[in-house]
């Protein structure tokens, strides 16, 4: 009972707009007082879990989507997209997506890819002609991908919390990644088939445009580089996630000053400031969010939450379906990190129970905390691209419904009932069973 309060107690707080890291902390408290557990257990536990070398990646990651975004990184990867598919009805809302996932493969943040790829393209898809409800919308929901296109700072905080292998967490979102790319480009290609105001931009030919792309092409080497140089790093064994992290920030400071000319000493001193206080607090709801987990295991929590899901239904899938209800609604009301420290480990123990790999889960709470960054009525995400757009959220509810129906549900129904979507990478490049 007192676990269902504490839980209670956290969503009842966030909906009425307390700071994430005090709901968590009024929860621990609640729990500490009324179930009388020793601080002294507590607290030595969740510093022990936060000495991690693994941690150091968060905050790097962090700090290169800030100075990607404040650099002018973001828009030379735009202009090299919009080569293949910017001169067709709807081309521009292609360019939005795939920008969002390269850019995304970079910084691995769902806040910085819709900062810097809305307020690139937000612009463009206004003067030729788009929609912008439909932009807004679009692009809102193509962010996430920055959570699914590694590296991710939500799933290093996965493999953390989960004591799994950061890089086969890495590799299970690609699939699913992919995939909802392509179906948020064929989405946004139908629903601007049939819509007059649209401009499109005048034919040229095959030379120009193999000139045009080599043009940019060789503007945006610099950009495209760095992913070579953080997941080659990565995934070739030469470097941990922590040290790939540290590598793009000392890479993207030059760029960013010296190549694309977009970071000053003003706002380099921004980028550090935002990084600084984003850290602090989500390390302080790292804490407290330990000291929880650590409770949880004391009062059995996941075998509760078993034995209340087998009550409903022994089905496997039927269980499945509720869970990614349950997460799509965490995923509502807070954001990505918070929503991902807290289903972990409430979670983790009940799908391993089921049969389900817990590199193939990884997908699965992905995908799920990304949908609920962008389902109404709550949606985070929807709100912060209505907001950079300058477009009324009332605009971009019919369109974001269509991509979450036709986008965002087949790539959850498709990633956790077809566990091969998320594991044939993983298996592929490092072998072994998942």
């Amino acid at each position: 009972m007192a676990v269902t309060i504490a839980l209670f107690l956290i969503i009842v707080t966030l909906l009425f707009g307390l700071p994430v890291p005090f709901c968590f902390m009024l929860s621990t408290l609640f729990m500490v007082i009324s179930q009388g557990y020793d601080p002294s257990f507590l607290l030595p536990y969740s510093f022990s879990q936060m000495s991690s070398i693994v941690l150091l990646a968060i905050p790097l990651f962090i700090m290169v989507g800030g100075l990607m975004d404040k650099g002018g990184i973001g828009s030379s990867l735009v202009n090299l997209v919009d080569v293949f598919v910017g001169r067709i009805k709807g081309g521009l809302g292609v360019v939005a997506v795939v920008s969002c996932a390269v850019f995304g493969s970079i910084s691995g943040s769902c806040a910085a890819t819709l900062s810097c790829i809305g307020s690139i393209m937000f612009p463009r898809l206004r003067e030729n002609g788009y929609p912008m409800g439909h932009s807004a919308a679009l692009v809102s929901c193509a962010a996430p991908l920055g959570l699914l296109i590694p590296p991710s700072s939500t799933m290093i905080l996965y493999a953390w919390v989960g004591q799994q292998s950061v890089l086969a967490c890495f590799l299970s979102t690609v699939g699913p990644g992919i995939l909802l790319m392509c179906l948020l480009s064929i989405v946004n290609l139908v629903l601007l088939k049939d819509v007059p105001s649209i401009h499109l931009s005048p034919a040229i030919t095959g030379a120009e445009k193999a000139h045009l792309f080599w043009q940019r092409a060789k503007k945006a080497t610099p950009a495209l580089f760095m992913p070579f140089i953080v997941l080659g790093g990565i995934y070739g064994g030469v470097m941990t996630p922590s040290e790939a992290a540290a590598v793009a920030v000392l890479y993207s400071i030059p760029v960013g000053f010296w190549v694309y000319r977009g970071l000053n000493r003003i706002n380099f001193l921004q980028v550090i400031i935002e990084t600084a206080t984003t850290t602090g607090v989500v390390m302080l709801m790292m804490y407290c969010i330990m000291m929880l987990s650590r409770i949880y295991v004391q009062e059995h929590l996941p075998a509760l939450i078993m034995g209340f899901l087998g009550s409903i239904s022994s089905n496997k899938y039927v269980i499945l379906l509720m869970l990614n209800i349950f997460m799509i609604i965490i995923g509502m009301i807070m954001d990505d990190v918070s929503a991902m420290l807290l289903c972990t480990p409430i979670l983790l123990p009940v799908v391993v129970k089921l049969g389900v790999s817990p590199i193939h889960f990884a997908a699965i709470i992905g995908v799920n905390l990304g949908l609920g960054n962008v389902t109404p009525p709550t949606a985070p995400t929807l709100y912060f691209g209505g907001r950079i757009a300058n477009t009324p959220v009332s605009q971009m509810l019919k369109p974001a419904m269509i991509f979450i129906t036709f986008a965002w549900l087949p790539t959850l129904v498709a990633v956790t009932y077809f566990p091969e979507l998320s594991l044939w990478l993983p298996r592929l490049v490092l072998g072994g069973r998942f």
